[in-house]
């Protein structure tokens, strides 16, 4: 089984999020509070970390999807996922005029896991809603909460993947 799944806001967020309501974290994005672009004092959401390993010991392939496109911020990101001991797997970027759906339309996971994008505009920026319906078809979405986390997802990969 091969799992995508979207890095920021996801399974991992800015530091100054610790701690904040929901609401409060959501502000801090839009207001462009300054450790949202640290990427590198990034932290889990909860217990991503070993949600991820559990499903990795379980023979999933975990494939990440980060927003960054600069090198520097990707290299970063990589190093917060190995620093909270992520399970390896590849880290998927765009290129300069891929978007999100691109990746997602090549790799062709079973499961795609991404947030609700509250807090850069809901539904319409998620992945999965740009994905043509052909591929569409093949992927089973699971949305969580922007910055609430996976760790209610079971750790049984047949309950991941049922539609």
């Amino acid at each position: 089984m091969k799992i995508l799944i979207f890095t920021e806001g996801t399974i991992i967020m800015h530091k100054e999020a610790i701690g904040k309501s929901h609401k409060d974290i959501v502000n801090q994005v839009k207001e462009k509070e300054e450790s949202v672009h640290e990427y590198k004092s990034y932290v889990p959401i909860g217990n991503a970390a070993e949600k991820l390993r559990t499903w990795a010991r379980n023979g999933a392939a975990i494939i990440y999807l980060t927003s960054r496109k600069n090198a520097k911020e990707i290299k970063q990101i990589k190093e917060v996922l190995n620093k909270n001991k992520f399970p390896e797997g590849r880290i998927l970027s765009r290129k300069s005029n891929e978007e999100y759906k691109d990746i997602a339309e090549r790799v062709i996971p079973n499961v795609l896991i991404e947030d609700d994008c509250e807090s850069i505009g809901g539904a319409s920026r998620m992945t999965f809603t740009n994905i043509k319906p052909s591929i569409k078809k093949k992927i089973k979405l699971i949305m969580v909460k922007e910055f609430g986390g996976i760790d209610h997802l079971s750790d049984n990969l047949k309950d991941l993947s049922k539609t």
